[in-house]
């Protein structure tokens, strides 16, 4: 039997990215691979769940059909689990949105059939501190492109050009259709307008969708 820790479950409005405003069920998966600098959700508790447990929790506190997001940390991290809980709340109608670091391609292809909706966070290391993972995010990239796939990517004071140039060189090669989103960092996000809209300028020269969008939970200070 599947288990997974999970740091909570609860209902919300998608606060990021193309689907902004949408009501969702959030799993939020205990852990991650990764350790960026600009994190804005350390995870210090879990409780283990199997997937039986985890559609009873659903249930108590969703309405039919609504999306379940599977968030983190970085939920691939439980792989096994995700493909049976995702086949499970699938049989009951709901979507399957997957926010992901994108450095998992491997994992990502098996639970690809039970994902709807992928948002893939591009790590650019100007913003992260850490090393780049180009070759992850672009594998990672060429499997999700058949699906309902967006690129996100975080932006801060510290963010290079180059490094945006790389992530758009990537998007552009796979499918210049698929949506980029600058994501401004919350604690900076009004003194790099300027950044912002330079950025977009420069990525809509090679690519059809570019979007800057805010973090609108963190301005409503809801989860």
């Amino acid at each position: 039997m599947a288990l997974a820790k999970i740091s909570e479950v609860f209902r919300s409005i998608q606060g990021e990215g193309l689907y902004q405003g949408q009501v969702q069920v959030f799993v939020r998966f205990f852990g991650c691979n990764l350790n960026c600098r600009f994190c804005d959700t350390p995870l210090f508790s879990f409780k283990e769940y199997s997937v039986e447990d985890l559609a009873k929790e659903i249930g108590k506190i969703s309405q039919d059909f609504e999306q379940i997001c599977f968030t983190g940390g970085e939920p691939l991290l439980y792989a096994g689990f995700i493909k049976q809980a995702g086949s499970f709340l699938k049989k009951q109608g709901r979507q399957i949105f997957l926010e992901t670091n994108g450095t998992l391609p491997g994992e990502f292809e098996f639970v690809k059939d039970v994902v709807d909706i992928v948002s893939l966070d591009f790590k650019l290391p100007s913003s992260t501190g850490l090393r780049g993972f180009w070759p992850e995010h672009k594998a990672f990239l060429a499997k999700a492109k058949d699906k309902d796939v967006y690129v996100k990517a975080v932006i801060t004071c510290e963010t290079d050009l180059a490094d945006l140039a790389r992530a758009v060189g990537i998007i552009k090669a796979i499918d210049r259709n698929i949506p980029l989103v600058l994501q401004p960092e919350f604690s900076s996000a009004f003194k790099i307008r300027e950044t912002l809209e330079l950025f977009k300028r420069f990525a809509l020269e090679e690519l059809n969708r570019v979007y800057i969008i805010y973090q609108a939970h963190k301005y409503l200070g809801i989860r």
